[in-house]
């Protein structure tokens, strides 16, 4: 009976030590829960700005590995770093989405920057080209006033352009074939023409007035053909009779004297100036800024 007794205590305290160790440990973590339980001021230098966690310092009967330990003492053990776990997983995904709009904004204004450079470009492309045309038109002028001021210099001046020789039998003063086709070879072109002048000479054999005279009819037959048939301006022609004045001698051979004619003969030169050169000049200009 003793020895039954003695079992039975012995047995009861076997079995009530687990419990007692548990409630040990229980109250291990009850000291330590208030001061992770109370809030702790916000840190920076940590991901969730909380306190890290502190291993626990008491070990307890059992130390810190209870082998008596149910399922509801681990979990309480471990919720503290599932919180923290999620915390952590929250602010992952938080930071990446952050990284995510930062890199979205960011390439947005890359994008909205280069076509802001593209169109500056393109501006100083359309600036470059309106500098060069507008130089290219201030040459122009530049050109043209410098022509213009040449010829306006040179307005009076004629040069000699062609000259035809009109032969006529003596006391003829009537024009030939030969003459009309050579009047004809150097009026043609005058059509529309401006800047010229026509000198019309006239030279006759004989002595005094009437030599003057009769140089003067042969002049005024040319003069009346031009007019008549070409249409040449009277103020375009100058007539002069010069009688039996000697007539020059020819260009290439200046060492000879002047000579005499016999019979009649009519110099016809044709003078021009600088005005039909500005004319096309300006006409040339005007269609290269049409193009």
């Amino acid at each position: 009976m003793k020895k039954s007794t003695i079992v039975g205590l012995l047995l009861c305290v076997v079995l009530a030590m687990p419990v007692f160790a548990q409630s040990d440990s229980q109250s291990s973590t009850s000291q330590s829960a208030p001061a992770t339980a109370t809030p702790a001021a916000t840190r920076t230098d940590t991901a969730t700005g909380k306190e890290p966690l502190q291993p626990e310092t008491r070990e307890g009967f059992w130390g810190r590995v209870n082998p008596f330990a149910r399922k509801k003492y681990v979990q309480r053990q471990t919720q503290p770093i599932r919180d923290r776990i999620n915390e952590l997983d929250e602010l992952t995904a938080a930071n990446t989405k952050q990284i995510k709009d930062v890199d979205a904004r960011a390439q947005q204004g890359i994008q909205l920057a280069s076509a802001k450079a593209s169109e500056a470009d393109q501006h100083a492309v359309e600036a470059g080209n309106k500098a060069q045309a507008a130089q290219q038109t201030a040459d122009q002028a530049h050109s043209r006033i410098s022509t213009v001021e040449q010829v306006v210099g040179n307005i009076d001046q004629y040069q000699p352009s062609t000259q035809t020789e009109i032969l006529f039998k003596p006391g003829q003063t009537v024009l030939s074939k030969n003459a009309k086709e050579a009047l004809d070879e150097m009026a043609t072109p005058l059509k529309d023409q401006r800047g010229y002048v026509v000198e019309v000479q006239g030279f006759a054999s004989g002595n005094g007035q009437v030599a003057i005279s009769n140089s003067q009819k042969m002049a005024e037959s040319v003069v009346r053909y031009l007019v008549l048939n070409h249409d040449i301006p009277v103020y375009r022609i100058y007539l002069v009779g010069m009688g039996n004045a000697p007539l020059p001698a020819a260009a290439s051979d200046d060492s000879k004297p002047k000579k005499r004619i016999n019979g009649g003969r009519v110099e016809v030169s044709l003078l021009k100036n600088n005005l039909e050169q500005l004319a096309t000049t300006g006409s040339t200009a005007n269609q290269q800024q049409q193009k």
